[in-house]
């Protein structure tokens, strides 16, 4: 079926969940339909080891009776009537919710663009199968390389439709393709572990199977024989766009509405105060062409606006929601999220813009620091901003990457990291969070 007469099935079948609502006694309603579909392939060792289809439409309706909510969930099979009278009747014995509300009227999209997120290649099981085959053989093929953790490709679309008893009507749909590899190099204890991967919008932007395997094979290679680093302060640390991409992410969940109303973002305080050095900024864009996070609307058919989250160093604006909005006192900038029949503020197109230094200046700059490439373990406190991190990399002496570091913790407080970063120019907006290498002073770190 074509994608435009599935949307418009969709569409009218949402329509008439909204419709039997209204009539059940719901004051206010919506009803959403998320949309997936997705094929993949998994090898090792020249073998597939997995392969993995699913396709699925799932119907969930909200509904108002004053201020009283509740909403239900169903699969494609629904009985309107039947799922309408029971949203409601589970309305009317729920608590009061001061904040739950569909968006204003005046809010909601009377329009939207088309994004072109959509590209209707059709990938077989064998041509995944023999990405995934060729991009493993191609990260053996590297010296010094012993042995696969796997590798796989993947091929998919997902997407949303939604009407509102206020009158809006839309969907949009996205593709999406995935292929990875992991190997190992050394032997006993002395082995190491990389990756390389991408993601795409559009099957013809992939990187090439023989690309991402040497990379994979080469980050792994370079990781042999690593050394511990000496404990010290006031240490400059140089984050790979891998890792800068999470400390980005960082920064988003600290000015999520949300978290911002609960008291739990250890930047509640700072609206309107340098969080930053002077001149970086931080923007967050729904409507970029091809972008790989982007939406016409979000969740409550808002259409959502380029933002500068943060500007010249300074906080501009929060993630929300119409009633993350309502409970902080303010009006939506349509970054409501769709999880079934729950709406929560949340990041699109997020970049921390580049600076004017390439990421060799950047490094070059560092008498003696830490590069890091990975971190693992979960500490970050996004109530108090404490940070505390495993991490390894490459040790930076006389602005040349020296030897490989493993087995060291970073530490600081997130709150001085934002404000002792350096951008460089090197940025990569193939991912829904971008940013490029990053250089942080003065962090703590523990080695030997």
């Amino acid at each position: 079926m074509f994608q435009a007469e599935k949307s418009q099935e969709l569409i009218d079948k949402a329509a008439q969940l909204v419709e039997q609502a209204t009539r059940s006694g719901a004051d206010r309603c919506d009803a959403v339909v998320a949309r997936g579909q997705s094929s993949s392939v998994s090898v090792r060792l020249g073998k597939v080891e997995g392969t993995d289809a699913s396709e699925s439409d799932s119907f969930s309706l909200r509904v108002f009776v004053g201020r009283r909510v509740a909403s239900v969930s169903a699969n494609a099979g629904i009985d309107a009537a039947e799922l309408a009278d029971r949203a409601v009747s589970m309305a009317r014995v729920s608590p009061e919710d001061p904040y739950a509300t569909l968006a204003d009227p005046q809010d909601i999209a009377k329009s939207y663009d088309d994004l072109d997120l959509f590209d209707p290649t059709q990938v077989s099981s064998e041509e995944l199968t023999d990405a995934a085959l060729a991009m493993e053989a191609a990260a053996l093929d590297v010296e010094g390389v012993t042995n696969s953790s796997g590798a796989g490709a993947s091929a998919g679309m997902g997407g949303m439709v939604l009407v509102t008893s206020d009158g809006f009507s839309g969907s949009y749909v996205g593709s999406r393709f995935g292929r990875s590899v992991s190997v190992i190099a050394g032997e006993g204890t002395g082995m190491e572990r990389d990756y390389a991967f991408d993601s795409r919008l559009f099957y013809a932007d992939l990187d090439d199977v023989e690309t991402i395997g040497r990379e994979a094979g080469m980050r792994t290679v370079k990781r042999l024989n690593p050394r511990k680093a000496d404990t010290g302060a006031n240490v400059t640390v140089v984050l790979d766009p891998r890792v800068a991409r999470g400390f980005v992410g960082h920064l988003a969940g600290a000015i999520n509405g949300a978290a911002v109303a609960r008291k739990t973002s250890f930047l509640r305080d700072m609206m309107g105060k340098a969080v930053m050095k002077p001149g970086m900024l931080v923007t967050d864009d729904p409507q970029i062409i091809r972008g790989p996070a982007s939406r016409p609307f979000d969740g409550e058919g808002v259409r959502g606006e380029r933002l500068n989250m943060v500007e010249d160093g300074v906080l501009q604006s929060w993630f929300l929601s119409t009633s993350t909005a309502r409970e902080l006192g303010l009006k939506t900038n349509g970054r409501g999220v769709r999880s079934g029949s729950n709406v929560t503020p949340g990041s699109t197109n997020l970049a921390l813009e580049p600076g004017m230094v390439s990421a060799e200046e950047l490094i070059g700059s560092v008498e003696s620091g830490f590069y890091v490439t990975e971190v693992i373990g979960q500490g970050v406190n996004m109530i108090t901003g404490e940070y505390s991190r495993g991490a390894s990399g490459f040790w930076i002496e006389n602005g040349e990457l020296a030897h490989p570091v493993s087995e060291v913790t970073i530490a600081s407080n997130l709150k001085d990291m934002f404000m002792n970063a350096t951008p460089a120019s090197d940025i990569d907006r193939k991912y829904g969070t971008a940013s490029p290498t990053v250089a942080i002073e003065g962090m703590t770190l523990a080695g030997k």
